[in-house]
C-alpha cells in the first residue's frame, strides 16, 4: 500500500478520534476548553497504526470481515460462511444497500475493502479501548456523506461498533433525540448508526455519541478474515513507519502442544515429558502448604508480548523467593505453554476446565492450602471476564475459551485456605472489586490491584501494566506483606484481621 494512501487513512481516523476526546473531557471535566484541548491532541508518533490492506482483484473474495472476540453472534454459521460475529457499522457502502441492513448476516453486509485500527495506548494490557474503521473504495461523496463516515476521494471511513450495540442503546433513541428535536434528529440517528465525530457537533447529539461510545467501543484486535477463507488467515499487521507508534514485538509462538513422543524426537527437553496437570496429587494428606495458580492467557499472537513473560517469571521468582514449592506453582500461558526453562509447572491456558477444577480442588480439599495465591495477567472484557486463548481460531471468546468473574467467584466462594491473595494485572478490575466487596462467601479474599485509572466509560478499574515499577517483585519473606505494599503508591484493598477471628476489608492509600 502506497504510504501516503495509509497516512490519509490514519490522520483522517486521528482527528475524529481526537475529536472524540475533546468531547469527552469538555462533557466529564471542569477544565476549560483551551486544556481539554491540549489534552485530547494525540500526535501520531504515539498511536500503533494496524491495516489490513485492499485487494485490487475483484470478486467477493478480496472483502473482508471483522471479528471481535466479545462479538454478539447467532448459534450458526462459521466465518467465510455464515459470519458468528463482527461489526455492524455499516453495510458494504459500494453495494449499494439500506443502512438498515446493517444487522444482516453475510453476504454483503459487513463485508469491506479494508480495516484500519488505532490503538492509543500501544503499551497497555488488552482491554483498552481502540479505534476500527472500516475503509471501502469506489464509493460517491452522497454515499459515504449519508452513511456518516470520513469521505477522502472515492473512499469512505466509517467508524465500526460491536455488534448489536445498538440493542443495547434504545434508552438512547428516545432521550437525547427528544431533546434534540425535529430539526437535529437525523444527526442524533446518524451518530447511533456509526459513532462517527467528523467535526464539532452540538451538545445533546454528543450526548447521544456519548452513549455509543461508552457501550459499543473496541476493546481488542480484530480477526480480519477474507471473505470465503476457511483457512481463516489473520490479514491485519501492525505497521511500522517512523510517522507512527513503534510496533509491538509478538512472541513468538509454536504449534500448539505436540504429543510427547513428537515432542522428543524434536526438542528432547525436559517440557517434552511434561505430563497433563495432576490436580489430585497437589494436596497430600496433613499437609498445608502455600499455593499458586499464575494465569496468562493472551488471547492470540498479536496480544501476547514479551513483557508477558517477564511478568510471569518475576511473579513466580517472588513466590519462590517466599517459599513456595515449585510443585505447588502452576502456570497456565497461552496456547503450548512455553516459558523460559526456570519457570516449572506450566501449562497451556487452552483449557479452561483444568484451571478451574485445580483452582476449586485446592480450595475445597481440606488442610490444604494455608495461603492460596492467584496472578491474573490476561487480556479482559469490560465486564471482567478473562480471555484465555483462542484454540478454534474463529476469533470468538467461546464459553470454553473465557474465564468469567462469575466462574472465578464461584471457583473461590467458601475456600478453606487461610487466605486467597488475588494479585490483579489486568484491565477492568473494578468489576472483581465491586463483586468481593458485597460477597459474605469471600470474606478471606484479598484484592491486590497495581496502578489504576477509572475508564472513561465505565466505573470500573483499567489498569497499567503492572510491572513497569517491578513492585510486587520486591515482595520478601522479610517484612511484611502490608509493609511491602505500603512502600508503593498503589491503591490496595487490604485483609485486616477483627478481635472476632473473621475479616473484614479495608481500603488503605
Amino acid at each position: 500500500m502506497a504510504p501516503g494512501r495509509l497516512e490519509r487513512w490514519v490522520r483522517s481516523g486521528l482527528q475524529s478520534l481526537q475529536w472524540d476526546q475533546l468531547d469527552r473531557c469538555l462533557r466529564m471535566s471542569s477544565l476549560s476548553e483551551a486544556e481539554c484541548r491540549r489534552l485530547a491532541h494525540l500526535p501520531l508518533s504515539s498511536v500503533a497504526v494496524y491495516v489490513s490492506e485492499p485487494r485490487t482483484a475483484a470478486g467477493n473474495s478480496d472483502k473482508v470481515l471483522a471479528i471481535l472476540p466479545d462479538s454478539y453472534y447467532s448459534s450458526g454459521g462459521m466465518v467465510g460462511s455464515k459470519p458468528r460475529g463482527g461489526f455492524s457499522a455499516s453495510p458494504g457502502l459500494n453495494r449499494g444497500e439500506s443502512p438498515h441492513r446493517n444487522q444482516q448476516p453475510f453476504p454483503g453486509s459487513t463485508a469491506h475493502d479494508a480495516v484500519l485500527v488505532l490503538d492509543p495506548s500501544p503499551g497497555e494490557n488488552f482491554g483498552h479501548p481502540v479505534v476500527l474503521f472500516y475503509v471501502d473504495v469506489n464509493v460517491t461523496k452522497k454515499r459515504c456523506s449519508h452513511l456518516d463516515g470520513i469521505y477522502l476521494g472515492e473512499e469512505c471511513l466509517t467508524l465500526a461498533l460491536k455488534g448489536r450495540c445498538q440493542n443495547q442503546l434504545k434508552r438512547w433513541q428516545s432521550g437525547p433525540e427528544r431533546l434534540i428535536g425535529n430539526g437535529h434528529s437525523r444527526l442524533a440517528g446518524a451518530a447511533l448508526r456509526s459513532g462517527t465525530i467528523s467535526g464539532p457537533v452540538s451538545g445533546a447529539s454528543r450526548l447521544v455519541e456519548r452513549g455509543v461510545g461508552g457501550l459499543c467501543e473496541v476493546h481488542f484486535l480484530p480477526l480480519v478474515v477474507g471473505v470465503g477463507d476457511s483457512n481463516r488467515t489473520q490479514r491485519l499487521r501492525c505497521v511500522d513507519q517512523a510517522e507512527f507508534a513503534r510496533c509491538p514485538q509478538p512472541l513468538p509462538m509454536g504449534p500448539p502442544g505436540l504429543p510427547v513422543s513428537s515432542c522428543e524426537l524434536n526438542k528432547n527437553t525436559r517440557r517434552c515429558h511434561q505430563q497433563p496437570l495432576a490436580t489430585h496429587l497437589s494436596c497430600r494428606l496433613y499437609q498445608t502448604c502455600d499455593h499458586a495458580v499464575l494465569i496468562s492467557g493472551g488471547w492470540q499472537q498479536q496480544m501476547t508480548f514479551q513483557r508477558h513473560v517477564q511478568n510471569l517469571q518475576r511473579f513466580y521468582r517472588m513466590l519462590r523467593n517466599n517459599g513456595f514449592h515449585k510443585d505447588h506453582i502452576k502456570t497456565f500461558f497461552a496456547n503450548n505453554g512455553q516459558l523460559p526453562e526456570e519457570v516449572e509447572g506450566v501449562y497451556s491456558a487452552t483449557e479452561k476446565a483444568v484451571i478451574r477444577n485445580h483452582v476449586s480442588y485446592v480450595c475445597r480439599k481440606q488442610h490444604c492450602a494455608d495461603s492460596l495465591v492467584l496472578y491474573l495477567n490476561s487480556p479482559t472484557r469490560n465486564d471482567g471476564t478473562m480471555l484465555l486463548w483462542d484454540a478454534n481460531l474463529n476469533g470468538i471468546a467461546d464459553l470454553k475459551e473465557r474465564y468469567s468473574v462469575n466462574e472465578l467467584l464461584a471457583d473461590l466462594a467458601g475456600c478453606r485456605a487461610t487466605r486467597v491473595l488475588l494479585f490483579v494485572d489486568q484491565s477492568y478490575s473494578g468489576v472483581l472489586s465491586k463483586r468481593l466487596r458485597g460477597s459474605q462467601k469471600h470474606l478471606n479474599v484479598v484484592l491486590i490491584q497495581s496502578q489504576t485509572r477509572q475508564t472513561h466509560n465505565h466505573q470500573n478499574q483499567r489498569l497499567n501494566p503492572g510491572w513497569e515499577d517491578n513492585s510486587w517483585s520486591y515482595i520478601s519473606p522479610s517484612t511484611c506483606l502490608l509493609d511491602d505494599l505500603e512502600k508503593t503508591s498503589l491503591v490496595q484493598q487490604l485483609l485486616v484481621p477483627e478481635q472476632k477471628g473473621n475479616v473484614k476489608y479495608e481500603e488503605k492509600r
